[in-house]
């Protein structure tokens, strides 16, 4: 569904995603790991159209590299930033209406309604997003407005941060459920290993902002480049 082929990001004199090449399937469930720096934010940036990048990004055969955001968002890619970004002076419910517009060029309630109910957010519906929610609501209003585009990929970025363990415990099964319920392909960016084991029957691993392992959680955690990359230990 999702193909990179020698995805570059570069800020200056600086290549934050250095010639990537890497694919997701339909509904499959992926995840991305890496130590801080290592590119994630960035490559996820470089998917949905907010920073400039070189090589091939393809989406279900379409070519999107110079495509701009809403026509990335309305061929079915939608994702979420580490930090929860609700419109501010909106509703719960107004962010899902204007998130939906913008990704799919109209307002289905009830779609709508069923992402409400799905994200446990009904109750909050009517409440300003930017004021009234905990964190743990405002992380399920992120997968919210995503899951109100119809996406076909849905990109995850750090979304249990910060959480408590009670909360990360109910968000967890949130995301188990949400990829049986949606039929899409996920790919996340967590740094919490058992999360990683838990969730994704692949994974791929950044550093410097190369690929350096794409495989099942077990045979990237052995990797000895991983785990060099997660001790600190400089590359030869």
């Amino acid at each position: 569904m999702l193909r990179l082929e020698g995805l570059s990001v570069r800020f200056g004199g600086l290549t934050a995603v250095n010639a990537v090449t890497l694919s997701i399937g339909r509904t499959e469930v992926m995840g991305l790991i890496g130590p801080n720096g290592a590119g994630k934010t960035t490559l996820f940036n470089a998917v949905s159209g907010l920073v400039r990048a070189s090589g091939r990004i393809v989406f279900d055969s379409v070519e999107l590299l110079h495509a701009p955001l809403h026509r990335r968002a309305r061929i079915g890619i939608g994702r979420t930033f580490q930090i929860p970004q609700p419109m501010q002076e909106l509703t719960v419910r107004e962010n899902l209406v204007v998130a939906q517009r913008f990704g799919t060029g109209r307002v289905d309630a009830q779609k709508i309604a069923e992402v409400l109910e799905f994200t446990g957010l009904s109750t909050k519906a009517e409440r300003d997003a930017a004021t009234e929610l905990a964190l743990t609501e405002l992380k399920a209003l992120e997968v919210a407005k995503a899951l109100a585009t119809n996406p076909k990929l849905l990109m995850l970025d750090e979304v249990l941060a910060g959480l408590e363990n009670q909360g990360k415990r109910r968000f967890l099964a949130m995301l188990k459920a949400l990829h049986e319920q949606f039929a899409i392909g996920v790919l996340m960016i967590e740094h919490d290993i058992e999360t990683i084991r838990n969730l994704c029957p692949r994974v791929a691993a950044l550093n410097f902002g190369e690929l350096i392992a794409d495989g099942t959680p077990d045979e990237v955690f052995r990797d000895p480049e991983v785990r060099r990359s997660y001790t600190g230990v400089a590359r030869a």
